[in-house]
């Protein structure tokens, strides 16, 4: 079948047998809490993927990632989108900061495949999802650092934790930094925070940070506050086109079964294909524009088009699919069920198309893009 046939030959050449291996499990089984999907990503070198090959990674472009993410999908929703925030949290690392001590942290990253959650933060309402969700105050040698992230993936794997944060300074006023905390630290506390059964296998609980202590070399200074939006652009970028294509391979899941079950008309499988490899395209152009044009306004605002429009074309193809698929199919596959749910969380990831839509529509009439 030549149905994703490029996507899975870009994981293949970096991951080798990772396809293979998760298709030889159950996709509830890869789903569960006790997923064993994150330990075998790890043992084979994925969190390496987008890690510069001259620091002991794979240096997957981001063309190439969006490609691995939407195969990933396919086989386990919760591995793209537990992986997709480690891969971002690496790219906002490699983006914001020139600092041979990062750089020695990135090395030990790719050499022994560690994870990195991210404590960035989050969509709450009535506040911006650009402010920072941690406190600190200044002690000697560091930073007592408190705080809470909901939800937070790969909270059970992760071997740091990565926040952004305000320091207190009295002689240049408030600093933003970057703080990265070992996830064994004392003072860190996991709770459940997830309830629902769809990707309970990305760990996406809770962390709380109760005055956990931040020596002075993993806390790295990026500027004034005001700063913020700028270094968070780079990486936002890439959170909305890794995840959109994350849960496009979910909702590819579903057309890939229409496909090879010869469900419905020809007409129907091809209608089928066109909305999800054209959203695909989308997608990998976003991709092509980060290689080559960097980050500006205008690549933050195709993200955002891009990001909803995949968003759009997942709802017409999984209600399509599951249509095609039957009804007895569903009521006997949990997994029908399964993807069509999981497919569908995309339009839960802050920014909501809502929510950006006054400011997109100021950016389209010549104004600056604002985040909300």
């Amino acid at each position: 079948m030549h149905f994703l046939q490029k996507e899975r030959a870009t994981l293949e050449r970096f991951i080798p047998t990772l396809d293979s291996q998760l298709q030889a499990k159950s996709l509830l089984d890869l789903e569960r809490q006790e997923s064993p999907a994150l330990q075998i990503f790890r043992e084979l070198g994925g969190p390496g993927l987008l890690i510069p090959k001259e620091y002991g990674g794979s240096g997957v472009t981001a063309l190439e990632l969006t490609q691995i993410q939407r195969a990933i999908a396919t086989r386990s929703p919760s591995l793209a989108v537990a992986a997709n925030m480690h891969h971002c949290t690496v790219a906002a690392l490699l983006e914001s900061i020139a600092d041979e001590s990062v750089a020695e942290f990135i090395r030990a990253i790719a050499d022994n495949n560690l994870y990195l959650a991210s404590g960035f933060a989050e969509g709450k309402t009535g506040t911006s999802i650009l402010l920072p969700t941690m406190k600190c105050q200044r002690v000697d040698g560091g930073l007592l650092v408190s705080g809470s992230k909901k939800p937070c993936s790969l909270s059970l794997s992760m071997h740091f934790l990565t926040a952004s944060a305000i320091v207190p300074s009295k002689e240049d006023g408030d600093l933003l930094a970057l703080v990265i905390i070992p996830a064994d630290s004392p003072g860190i506390e996991r709770k459940s925070f997830w309830k629902t059964w769809v990707l309970k296998a990305a760990e996406s609980e809770e962390i709380i940070l109760n005055d956990v202590f931040v020596p002075e070399e993993f806390v790295y200074y990026l500027g004034q506050p005001e700063d913020l939006g700028n270094i968070l652009a780079k990486a936002f970028i890439w959170v909305e086109l890794f995840l959109s294509a994350s849960y496009l391979g979910t909702a590819s899941a579903l057309v890939e079964r229409v496909i090879a079950e010869r469900k419905g008309s020809p007409g129907e499988r091809a209608s089928l294909a066109i909305e999800v490899e054209g959203a695909m395209a989308a997608l990998e152009a976003v991709a092509h524009s980060i290689m080559y044009f960097g980050n500006s306004d205008h690549q933050v605002a195709q993200s955002l088009f891009v990001r909803y429009s995949v968003q759009r074309a997942i709802e017409r193809v999984t209600e399509t699919s599951t249509e095609l698929l039957g009804g007895i199919a569903f009521i006997r596959s949990e997994e029908i069920a399964y993807l069509l749910a999981a497919s569908r969380a995309l339009a839960f990831h802050p920014p909501s198309r809502l929510s950006m839509a006054p400011f997109l529509d100021e950016y389209l009439a010549g104004g600056s893009l604002v985040m909300p």
